[in-house]
């Protein structure tokens, strides 16, 4: 444990150098909302824990909490890996984390709204055209449309991490079907199950009543004159690797979920199967991508979408969350622009901070990037769940040259960041407690008004070193607290 603290980043301790020295000395800066629980954890055997895990394991396979990868060979349904030490964040940091979240989700909806109307931020020369119009997620679509409230984003899911020197980096933001709720909510309940005295100790806010947030905001967001909305999840089908999750916000909500199948269009408004006849629906919390929505507006191949699903949301007489359209905001080519947004739409400066971002469409910055790879952290713009990027410091020398030739190909399909000293967190992995690198996942809720309950996702990179925390990559999940005043 003493090997543990000594090592640990921002999360546990003041600093990864200053804990060096006798236990006394590295209890000494052990930072203080860790306290309570470091004293818990030194109370505990090994044998204790390890039967603590082994029961949240194998609950989790009882209750089918897993995740698919798609080309797996090893099987289409995976675990994802718990960690039974939290993270914990006190609530002066949460506050301020959350005040900045809701500014740049606030912004971001602005800037969508934007984009499909007077395009003010292209005409004031902030964004270049260019960097929208040729976007693969713009949905020329969408202009002119109206949707309700002004919300595209209803659901936004913001990775936030935390560097060395303790700030909070904005690293991704994710405003299309944002995943991994069901996980945040999975992992409290479990830690609830196996440490129920952890929670008489420690003042932590409680995060179980988001499913009762999102069906509020859902119903906010209902079409003009609909006082009592019918909702709906709808999913690609049971071989998606989210279903869990859609399934399970569909019974914490109280909602049917639904296919394509499910669903049709008649007299310009979109109708349910069910034994008793068709139902009207009002709002579709969807977890299918654009390009599958409706195959005659997009994929004509689509055998997951509902055929004339447009037509009826551009009547304004169907609400989907998220808008058709939201990732022109999400994607990484886009990402650098979001201080110039809330500057623009807000007139107030941001909050939390982009990590820096070199734009390899610009030469100058595709010259840094080629001269500086093996330091680098390169993402292709339209890239997800840890593909296409490469981690300089932890590639070999044929994988930086294999990059070295894709920005030579296309540099308007990359950008490139400084690889982050992130914090690290107490994890058990084989060898005992160690630190591994985390992210965070809060999930923000835009409707009549913007909420989040106060915790997230806290991912973690299992393997030794590694900065991937994606579960489709071989990383893990932590329940975060939240601690109350």
């Amino acid at each position: 444990m003493a090997k543990f603290f000594n090592e640990m980043a921002a999360d546990g301790v003041e600093s990864a150098s200053s804990a060096a020295g006798s236990a006394a000395n590295i209890e000494n800066h052990i930072r203080d909302h860790y306290r309570e629980f470091n004293t818990w954890l030194k109370q505990q055997s090994p044998e204790t824990i390890q039967r603590k895990r082994a029961e949240a394991d194998l609950t989790f396979r009882r209750v089918g909490i897993t995740f698919a990868v798609y080309g797996d060979d090893a099987g289409t349904e995976r675990l994802i890996p718990f960690d039974i030490i939290p993270r914990i964040i006190p609530a002066s940091e949460w506050s301020h984390l959350q005040t900045g979240l809701v500014q740049r989700v606030k912004a971001l909806n602005m800037f969508i709204h934007d984009i499909y109307h007077d395009q003010n931020i292209i005409k004031a020369g902030i964004i270049p055209a260019e960097q929208i119009y040729k976007n693969a997620q713009y949905r020329p679509e969408m202009q002119g449309i109206s949707v309700a409230s002004d919300i595209y984003a209803h659901i936004a899911g913001v990775d936030i991490v935390r560097a060395g020197a303790g700030e909070f980096y904005v690293l991704e933001d994710n405003l299309r079907v944002p995943s991994g709720v069901s996980y945040m909510l999975e992992d409290r309940k479990m830690m609830m199950r196996l440490f129920p005295e952890l929670f008489a100790r420690n003042k932590i806010a409680p995060v179980d009543h988001y499913p009762d947030m999102l069906l509020d905001n859902l119903r906010s967001v209902a079409p003009v004159g609909v006082n009592d909305p019918t909702i709906v999840v709808m999913t690609p089908g049971m071989y998606n690797s989210a279903y869990f999750e859609h399934a399970f916000l569909a019974q914490q909500m109280g909602v049917e979920l639904v296919e394509g199948k499910d669903l049709f269009v008649n007299d310009n408004a979109v109708f349910m199967r069910t034994t008793r006849g068709p139902k009207r629906v009002d709002v579709i919390y969807r977890r299918v991508d654009d390009d599958f929505l409706d195959p005659l507006a997009f994929r004509p191949d689509s055998s997951l979408g509902v055929p004339g699903l447009l037509s009826v949301y551009r009547a304004g007489r169907v609400t989907l969350a998220n808008a058709i359209g939201t990732g022109v905001a999400d994607d990484k080519s886009i990402y650098p622009f979001v201080p110039d947004m809330i500057k623009f739409y807000l007139a107030e400066q941001p909050i939390l901070n982009n990590v820096p971002t070199y734009q390899c469409r610009k030469p100058e910055d595709l010259a840094y990037t080629l001269a500086h790879l093996p330091e680098l952290v390169v993402k292709e713009v339209h890239g997800a769940g840890g593909y296409g990027m490469l981690v300089g410091p932890a590639s070999t020398k044929a994988q930086i040259e294999d990059f070295r030739q894709r920005l030579l190909a296309k540099p308007d399909g990359y950008i490139a960041q400084p690889t982050l000293a992130l914090s690290a967190c107490p994890t058990y992995v084989e060898s005992g407690i160690a630190p591994r690198h985390i992210d965070l996942r809060p999930f923000v809720l835009s409707g009549k008004t913007i909420s989040m309950v106060p915790g997230g996702l806290t991912r973690v990179a299992l393997q030794e070193g590694s900065l991937v925390v994606n579960s489709s990559q071989g990383g893990g999940t932590k329940d975060t607290w939240i601690l109350e005043k």
